[in-house]
């Protein structure tokens, strides 16, 4: 994000929902980032139970996927409506696991448009 322009900050650790705070070059507009990455399963990403709540304009969901050793990395930044919206919730023995299926991810890939210009 940085590249793109923007200034990045990671959150602090007591944050729930966000790993990195983003604002424009002006600081006209702010965003909070929920980073979930995959190096092993590439078609979901495991969610806090909590994604189904923190839902606002300025908070997106990076989800990367990196393939073939970190040569091949993508990314899908998600606005947390979506998030919230598409949540799958698998009810098992223990525990109950939260995700987001690369399927509703697809549409996001590289949209780092939802970030505006910075």
């Amino acid at each position: 994000m940085s590249r793109l322009g923007f200034i990045v900050s990671p959150a602090s650790r007591s944050s729930i929902g966000a790993d990195l705070l983003v604002t424009d070059q002006k600081c006209k507009r702010a965003y909070s980032v929920q980073v979930k990455t995959n190096a092993r399963t590439f078609n979901f990403w495991l969610l806090n139970p909590k994604a189904r709540e923190i839902v606002s304009p300025t908070h997106i969901y990076v989800f990367v996927n990196l393939r073939q050793g970190g040569n091949d990395i993508e990314y899908f930044e998600v606005p947390s409506r979506q998030v919230s919206n598409r949540m799958v919730v698998q009810r098992r023995p223990s525990p109950t696991w939260y995700s987001f299926s690369i399927e509703d991810a697809e549409p996001f890939q590289n949209r780092w448009k939802v970030f505006d210009s910075p």
